[in-house]
This record gives structure tokens, sequence and C-alpha cells, in this order.
């Protein structure tokens, strides 16, 4: 919520576009940025496609076979989840007053132009508000966490961290065992995955 909202003011009919919207974080972009009533485009794989639209991307960029910057143009937001190479080629979609706003690591370059656009780049902080607000819509169907994997927290070196390696779209789970008695390696409660899903 803070990139979209605090840091990207994004408002109602605006364009943006999401970086990895089969992620962790591009899935729950997507859905927001389509409950705030703006016009959303996401750069995914093909086999993620159906998906993100099911989410509430409008299009589709398939990043393996489509330069996004080809297909967008003039741009209210980028959300940024990647880095790097897609960074850098995310400014020039940006619109003259629009923001391109990174959680990605390392930290992009500083960036800054005469026509009134940003490019911001923050550190996810934990946001008891903002986690209530999201755990509503949750509760009233409006937003809906996805999940690939429940691992357990000894085995999170295999899908976290530079040489981790995660199969589908959404956010992998660690399960601390002893944290709650009623829940299992299979069975996690849809909060425990939306404080997941958050960060």
């Amino acid at each position: 919520m803070a990139g979209l909202f605090d840091h990207g003011e994004l408002a109602p009919d605006q364009r943006v576009l999401v970086h990895g919207g089969a992620g962790g974080v591009g899935t729950f972009a997507v859905q927001l940025a389509r409950w705030r009533g703006a016009r959303v485009v996401a750069t995914a794989s093909a086999r993620d496609a159906d998906n993100v639209r099911e989410l509430g991307a409008e299009e589709v960029i398939d990043y393996r076979t489509t330069r996004f910057e080809d297909a967008v143009a003039d741009m209210d937001l980028v959300i940024d989840t990647v880095g790097g190479a897609t960074w850098e080629r995310s400014w020039d979609v940006v619109r003259p007053g629009g923001r391109l706003v990174s959680i990605a690591v390392p930290r992009p370059p500083e960036r800054a132009a005469g026509d009134g656009r940003q490019a911001i780049w923050f550190v996810v902080r934990p946001d008891r508000r903002q986690l209530i607000e999201i755990g509503g819509l949750i509760d009233a169907g409006l937003l809906r966490p996805i999940v690939s994997a429940v691992v357990p927290l000894a085995k999170g070196g295999g899908v976290y961290g530079p040489t981790g390696h995660r199969a589908g779209p959404g956010k992998v789970v660690l399960l601390v065992s002893g944290v709650s008695g009623s829940e299992s390696e299979t069975s996690v409660s849809p909060r425990l995955e939306a404080a997941a899903s958050t960060g």
C-alpha cells in the first residue's frame, strides 16, 4: 500500500504499470491499484498472464517476448519490484509529473528530471494501520492473498535469498513451528497468508 498510495499517490482513473505482477508484491499491487479504481498494466510471464488479469490487470505484457516500453507510455505511476535494467527502462514510460516507485534491491541510482517526474525508492516497513486495512479488505473478499507454497522456516534458505528458487505466483509463506498449535504446514490461516504477503 505504501508504494501505491503513500509514495505513488495513485488516484482513480490513473494508469499504473506494475512490474512483476505475478510476484508476492505484484499480486497485491495489482489488486490494490484496481481496488483504488486505477487502470492497471502489469508485466508477467505468459504462464501467469491469466492469473494476473484475474487479479485486475487490464493488460499483461509478457516480459520475455515484449519490451514493455514498446507497449506502454505516459504512465502516471510505475511500481518496480525488479530493479536494474527494468528500472532504467521504466523511466522512459513515466509521464511528465509521474512517479517511478521502486522497492528493488540494490537501491537504484538517483534520478532527476526537469519535467516533474520523480524516482522514489523506499524500504518496506510494517505499518499496523495498513495491515489492519489490508486484513479488512481480505475479510470483505476485496483482496486475495496469493500463496504459492508453505515452507518450514528451516528450509527457507531454499526459496529466499540470492540462491533461492520459487515456483508459481505469489508469496512463499515461512511456517514457524510452535506459533499456533492449531496450524500445521498444510493449514495456514488467511491472516498469516496476508501478513506474509504484505512485506
